[in-house]
């Protein structure tokens, strides 16, 4: 399921209600991300940041996500998924994205939200302007995330011998 919204969220009720009455679920894993309060402007410097503003194209962002969610579904056995990632105006503290997965089995949940959160970083379409002491800067891509990410490509095939 994926929720594209303004609203925040509470993880425990989105949890409960993810899981209620499948009583074959093991193992749920939960992420849950955060607006930090300090900027990183990289070459080891950060900046204390007011605010951030995420904006999106509706209908693409949606159809990303769940181009990304489906993929999770068909790598791992997956009982339930859960994607919420905000948009709009949002202080230090609050809640921007959560990512619930819930299996038979502990593995499979963490692996699937694990390469979930790793993707949202990098395939979805969100832009993110941090609003720092120095000015408002739009937040770039950054090379680890890409590297977390690339752990998720499925292997080239062998070349015959």
């Amino acid at each position: 399921m994926i929720r594209v919204q303004r609203e925040d969220f509470d993880p425990a009720q989105e949890t409960s209600a993810l899981v209620a009455g499948d009583h074959s679920i093991g193992g749920v894993v939960t992420f849950t991300g955060l607006v930090r309060e300090m900027a990183d402007l990289g070459e080891g410097t950060n900046e204390r940041i007011a605010g951030m503003t995420l904006e999106h194209y509706p209908g693409m962002t949606e159809k990303m996500l769940a181009r990304i969610e489906a993929e999770a579904l068909a790598r791992w056995p997956l009982d339930a998924s859960l994607i919420i990632h905000r948009y709009g105006d949002l202080k230090p503290g609050d809640r921007i994205v959560f990512v619930a997965t819930a299996s038979a089995h502990r593995q499979a949940a963490f692996e699937a939200n694990m390469f979930l959160v790793d993707w949202l970083k990098t395939k979805a379409p969100f832009w993110k302007r941090e609003d720092a002491e120095t000015g408002a800067h739009w937040v770039k891509a950054r090379d680890s995330d890409g590297q977390a990410a690339d752990r998720w490509k499925p292997a080239p095939p062998k070349a015959a011998e």
